[in-house]
């Protein structure tokens, strides 16, 4: 490649870098915001302060709630061929119990699970007393897999909305192994709400009350199940409410998948309360249920708890109900950001919580400015003295590296953390002793009596093999960090990687065309280096 093109390639690699690096220096890049790329580099929580999270998803819950979901269907659509199937159940989490009272719809009930349920492994029947035959079936392992990464996707996507409704701004929210998902929330000033809102499952169903049913007797009809009613007074913490129960159907008549909106509001006397939204068909739902149930109790069921049940007075269109429950304002305004970010597939547990203060941040990020000022001040002084105007080169290589590094990061919008200050130091040493090698080699070569040009041409292809080779080697450490290592581990690999990537273009290619087009027009002085 000749020589302007090389000079060119250059400039346009400086020019390139100069706009993406610009909106991660603070005071240019909001004063040019409307012109420059939108993507910045962003602070770790380490640098920023803020909350670590490691949560464990309950994937077998999830499975066994699917696993409740296919019985059912198994009973509705036998139905439908006139099959009658009883006592639809799950027995420890895994495996689905069902009955066929009559054995003479055996074939017809084979045919129909072959053809609906091939994700389900049905044993053989076993006949009892009565002539009836009990069913006992389980997911196939395929189909155990689907479950679980699907439970962690949808709970991954979940966390996120609800994050990004809570207003958390660069949260880093991904999956880790052994069904776990980490997140980080920087700058978050209250860790113990979110820890709230994420982890609260937020399955909201509707039930109708059956005031018939005295909730304290021993044996309850067919159909009906007790649950806890809230009862607590305005302004009442919740660890303070009373908890009473109640008696309602066990079949819910609409969830809170049909939800489209929640808004927290207020009522005449200040009260805070949930408005809740439907789609289309919840509105359909909803507005035929209250229509066939006036004068009777509607529960709201919250996470498996009523906070309200209110009598239905009249038939409800236009798809609008309420939730109240003497929230406080808080409450009521984190209810609505669950139930609009969706309910989760199976219970999360927090497993680890740490919490970074912003001071302690601002330390880490002063403390590591510091250490980068001072070794860069040092290199550049040492280069400057010893190398003479080719350490003044070397030192502007230094520079254009860091350039490449903070374009890089910023223009993928990666996350700087102490780690990743470390990298760059450490870049800069390397940047540095590509250099050393390269004018040790060209001063070599001026000794054995080689013209500047020559000198630089030998000196430059020479020094270029070993320093490739030592730079691989690293570059394969750090795609290993990167690919075994979480969080600020892979911050450091990849400001490292990057550096390194940058300091051989800016050594090996950048300033072999400087030193060659100064070695053409140097003259008899020759070049200082």
């Amino acid at each position: 490649m000749g020589l302007r093109w090389r000079l060119g390639i250059s400039v346009l690699v400086f020019l390139l870098c100069l706009v993406y690096a610009l909106p991660s220096i603070p005071g240019i890049g909001t004063a040019l915001e409307r012109i420059l790329p939108a993507s910045r580099i962003n602070l770790g929580l380490d640098l920023k302060g803020g909350i670590h999270l490691t949560l464990g998803v309950d994937v077998a819950k999830a499975v066994s709630n699917a696993l409740a979901l296919a019985g059912q269907d198994v009973r509705r659509l036998a139905q439908d061929e006139k099959i009658v199937v009883l006592r639809p159940r799950v027995v420890g989490g895994t495996t689905l119990e069902f009955v066929l009272p009559r054995a003479e719809n055996e074939a017809k009930l084979q045919e129909l699970l072959a053809r609906h349920f091939p994700q389900l492994d049905v044993e053989a029947p076993q006949r009892g007393d009565a002539g009836q035959l009990r069913y006992v079936a389980h997911f196939t392992s395929d189909e155990v897999s689907r479950l679980e990464n699907m439970a962690l996707d949808q709970a991954l996507r979940t966390i996120r909305n609800r994050i990004d409704q809570f207003g958390v701004a660069e949260p880093d929210i991904r999956k880790q192994a052994d069904n776990r998902i980490q997140v980080q929330l920087p700058g978050i000033s209250d860790p113990r709400r979110a820890v709230q809102i994420i982890g609260q499952t937020a399955h909201l169903e509707f039930h109708l009350v059956r005031d018939d049913v005295d909730p304290g007797k021993a044996v309850l009809p067919s159909g009906v199940v007790v649950l806890p009613l809230l009862e607590s007074s305005p302004g009442q913490k919740d660890d303070a409410k009373k908890e009473g129960r109640i008696a309602v159907e066990k079949d819910a008549m609409l969830t809170g998948e049909d939800v489209a909106d929640a808004r927290p509001a207020f009522d005449q006397m200040n009260q805070a309360y949930v408005t809740l939204n439907f789609n289309a068909r919840g509105g359909r739902i909803f507005e035929r249920v209250t229509g066939e149930n006036v004068g009777r109790r509607m529960a709201i069921v919250l996470d498996g708890k009523v906070y309200s049940a209110p009598v239905i007075r009249e038939r409800i269109g236009g798809g609008r109900a309420s939730i109240s429950g003497n929230f406080t304002t808080a409450e009521a305004q984190d209810l609505a950001i669950v139930l609009r970010a969706g309910s989760l597939p199976a219970p999360v547990s927090v497993l680890e919580e740490r919490s970074v203060g912003p001071s302690l941040g601002q330390e880490s990020i002063d403390s590591g400015v510091r250490a980068a000022l001072v070794g860069a001040a040092l290199v550049i002084i040492f280069m400057a003295i010893y190398y003479g105007v080719s350490g003044i080169i070397a030192d502007l290589m230094l520079c254009f590296t860091m350039l490449i590094v903070m374009a890089g990061m910023g223009a993928f919008g990666a996350t700087l953390t102490l780690p990743g200050i470390a990298g760059i130091v450490l870049t800069i040493g390397m940047a540095v002793d590509a250099n050393v090698l390269i004018y040790e080699r060209i001063r070599e070569e001026l000794r054995h009596g080689l013209t500047p040009l020559a000198a630089v041409k030998a000196g430059f292809d020479r020094a270029a093999i070993s320093i490739t080779d030592s730079n691989l080697t690293t570059i394969i450490a750090t795609v290993v960090l990167y690919q075994f290592g979480t969080g600020p581990i892979r911050g450091f690999a990849v400001t490292l990687s990057l550096g390194i990537i940058a300091s051989m273009f800016t050594a090996i290619f950048v300033s072999r065309a400087i030193f060659e087009e100064w070695a053409r027009h140097c003259g008899p002085k020759g070049i200082s280096i």
